[in-house]
């Protein structure tokens, strides 16, 4: 029987769920690589002991019992290779070879050391030391060497597999030739009185070689506006990647686009670039255009027949073209894509740039802006938020709450979903939850469900377990044996209860500030510009103390970053003084902190590369406290997802001791559970903070002031984030 690694890996998922993904991979690959183990290696017995370091040495007798049946059916589907390669060895040891004579038990004898332990550490000095296995030190290392490599081989190839096989995809094909292919122009008309309501029963999503769902059911009603939400690394973007490309059967009278990454630069103006986003709109505006050209050429032609009808031809298709045209309300286009841009944030003059001219997070916008012109019956977006400031997300929330189509957003901003989302879609577990309501309706929901099902659970298990007493002590009571019989029918029927998944929660820990005597950190008349006739800051004065938690609000543009520059001395002003503590230390979270790592390295390499001298159990440790532990702290940082790579970021600053921190857009990338973590630390922690973000929740609940940045000048605001998106929003709409 051939067996491949997907039929190992499968088998390891099914008995043991919930086993990390690397694991998993590697050991599939390893038990059919067999001629890359030692000869005298045990590959069952390795097998097992990597995954009892996995599912933890507390665990219960039935993950025991589960395990056991594993390396039984591993034994049965690898009876053959296993034949063949004992068969081997035992040549080989007619030729002179020596086998230890006795079998090491690596139940007992962990073969990793504490560099890539899955779950507890372990001591290579004490397994030397068990004389029964006679184990040799090096050989050990040198095999740890390998499988450390390979582990990070798989790693990388299954994160990278998925996307890039994407990626070469959309290269291969302009936007115009993808959009058309993924909305053909005859699915319009086909669209006419049919249902744009999806409902797929059993759908399976894969990324590379990871399941992403099994057996879920895909429900989106027309017109609702869903909430997709997760961890980070459960395949939110993913599902919505394989919903664009139609890999999910979709039905193809249902139009889609998916906002995902920023448009290439060009020539084009940036209100040309977004006319031309509705392809079916271009298209028929060229072909009316052609056929206009074609009916004036043949006006002169004269009455000939072949004329006559080549001209009615031409008009009965520019009849239909017009009424297509009209269908799709083109002759306003202009016009709502001006008011579509503004709303977003750019000028009339910004209108008429060329988008090359743009950086990539305006850029994002115009990506953002040509979705919503082309008004797909089904729009997808991925963190939309995270690309825009707080007044473009006051004016993106007012304009998705009328949004006519299906709407799927990804988004870790609980404002954001409060505002915008009807439904509420939790993924995990390999499946699709759905929730009717906001976020905060569906956190309601979801807590008293989970309670209730987990009341159920331990009064079923109380009664398991009374049950069980009873019949334990009196099945072979000859006067009792009866009612033995009967209790043991009653627990056969009882329904399978599964205990309800545990809520994980995230912790971050930064190191308490010394105490430094003020003032501490100040801006006294400062003003700065990149050049002196452009002043982009004028006479600004804010003080910052170890009490201090403010929060900079305003339009992209107006001076935010540039005033967290200044406060680090990485920008000197024109005028005015910076004053700080001479013991002051500054902790700067940059926006695009992700340039700052390098990719190449692991977390614990690049922690020891810019604080040495500490052990790597010390720095795996640190990394602990922002949740980046197990293998993800060995991982080349190329290789994490944009909420690992953040949550190295944080640890790295913590390493710095800062008394005052500087944060631009933390919130990027983290998910919710990350963002609630790094909340709770920043309200623990002793020092300063000022902070840049569009996250309405977050501003709420660690800043104490706001200060507005804008039209050249920072000055305090009265009144919360919610009265400044008002503000905004109202400003917007009065505009003609």
């Amino acid at each position: 029987m051939n067996v491949s690694e997907e039929d190992i890996a499968d088998e390891i998922r099914n008995a043991l769920p919930g086993t990390e993904e690397i694991i998993v991979q590697y050991l599939a690959g390893y038990l059919l690589d067999l001629d890359d183990a030692a000869e005298d290696e045990d590959v069952l017995q390795v097998t097992r002991s990597i995954l009892e370091s996995a599912i933890g040495s507390s665990s219960n007798q039935a993950k025991k019992g589960d395990l056991d049946r594993l390396v039984q059916r591993l034994a049965e589907l690898l009876k053959e290779p296993l034949t063949k390669r004992e068969e081997k060895n035992r040549a080989g040891r007619g030729s002179g070879l020596v086998r230890l004579d006795k079998v090491m038990d690596l139940s007992k004898t962990n073969v990793i050391s504490n560099t890539i332990a899955f779950n507890e550490g372990v001591d290579l000095e004490s397994i030397n030391k068990g004389k029964a296995s006679r184990v040799d030190v090096k050989k050990l290392e040198k095999q740890e060497a390998k499988l450390r490599a390979k582990i990070e081989k798989r790693s990388k190839r299954n994160l990278y597999e998925g996307s890039k096989l994407l990626d070469q995809h959309k290269k291969q094909q302009t936007y115009e030739e993808m959009f058309m292919k993924i909305n053909p122009l005859d699915a319009a008309a086909a669209s006419k009185n049919k249902s744009k309501d999806i409902h797929l029963t059993s759908i399976d999503v894969n990324f590379g070689s990871n399941r992403i769902l099994s057996g879920a059911s895909l429900t989106l009603a027309y017109g609702r506006r869903y909430g997709l939400i997760g961890r980070n690394g459960v395949g939110k973007s993913t599902l919505l990647r394989h919903i664009a490309m139609r890999e999910v059967p979709i039905p193809p009278h249902i139009t889609i686009l998916f906002v995902e990454q920023e448009i290439v630069g060009d020539d084009t103006l940036a209100l040309d670039s977004v006319l031309k986003a509705d392809v079916w709109r271009d298209t028929l505006l060229r072909e009316e255009a052609d056929l206009n050209a074609k009916l004036a050429e043949l006006e002169g032609e004269g009455d000939d027949k072949r004329f006559e009808d080549a001209r009615e031809e031409a008009q009965t298709r520019l009849a239909e073209v017009h009424a297509r045209l009209a269908d799709m309300d083109a002759e306003s286009g202009p016009a709502r894509a001006a008011a579509l841009l503004a709303g977003l944030g750019f000028s009339e003059e910004d209108q008429k740039r060329p988008t090359k001219s743009f950086s990539g997070g305006w850029r994002m916008r115009l990506a953002l802006a040509r979705a919503l012109f082309v008004k797909p019956a089904l729009l997808l977006l991925d963190e939309p938020s995270n690309h825009i400031d707080l007044n473009a997300l006051a004016w993106l929330e007012d304009y998705l709450q009328t949004w006519p189509g299906t709407l799927l957003v990804v988004s870790h901003d609980r404002a954001f979903l409060d505002a915008v989302a009807t439904d509420i879609i939790h993924m995990h577990s390999g499946r699709l939850d759905y929730y009717k309501g906001n976020f905060t309706q569906f956190y309601s929901t979801k807590s008293e469900r989970d309670r209730n099902l987990r009341k159920e659970y331990e009064t079923q298990m109380e009664y398991r377990k009374h049950l069980q007493a009873f019949i334990d002590r009196w099945r072979y009571n000859a006067n009792r044996a009866a009612q033995a019989q009967s209790k043991i029918k009653i627990l056969e029927k009882l329904p399978e209860l599964q205990p309800p998944e545990v809520e994980e929660t995230e912790t971050f820990k930064f190191p308490d500030a010394e105490k430094i005597s003020p003032p501490v950190l100040q801006l006294n008349e400062v003003s700065f510009g990149y050049t002196p006739d452009k002043i982009l800051l004028k006479n600004v004065n804010i003080d910052v103390g170890l009490d201090s938690r403010i929060a900079v609000i305003g339009p992209n543009g107006a001076g935010k970053s540039t005033l967290i520059k200044l406060l680090t001395g990485e920008l000197k002003p024109l005028s005015g003084h910076v004053n700080q503590n001479g013991r002051l230390r500054i902790g700067y979270f940059a926006q695009h902190h992700v340039d700052n790592l390098i990719p190449t390295m692991s977390p614990v390499q690049f922690l020891a590369s810019k604080f040495p001298g500490k052990t790597e159990q010390e720095y795996r440790g640190h990394l602990g406290n922002f949740q980046i532990s197990g293998m993800t702290g060995l991982q080349p940082i190329g290789t994490l997802s944009g909420g690992q790579k953040s949550r190295v970021a944080f640890a790295v600053l913590s390493l710095q001791r800062p008394h005052v921190l500087l944060l631009d857009e933390p919130t990027n990338h983290l998910d919710i559970e990350g963002l609630d973590a790094l909340m709770t630390a920043l309200n623990s922690w002793n020092g300063g903070v000022i902070l840049i973000s569009h996250d309405e929740r977050f501003i709420t609940n660690v800043a104490k002031e706001l200060w507005v940045c804008a039209d050249g000048t920072v000055s305090k605001f009265r009144g919360d984030v919610q009265a400044y998106k008002s503000l905004i929003v109202s400003n917007i709409k009065a505009k003609p």
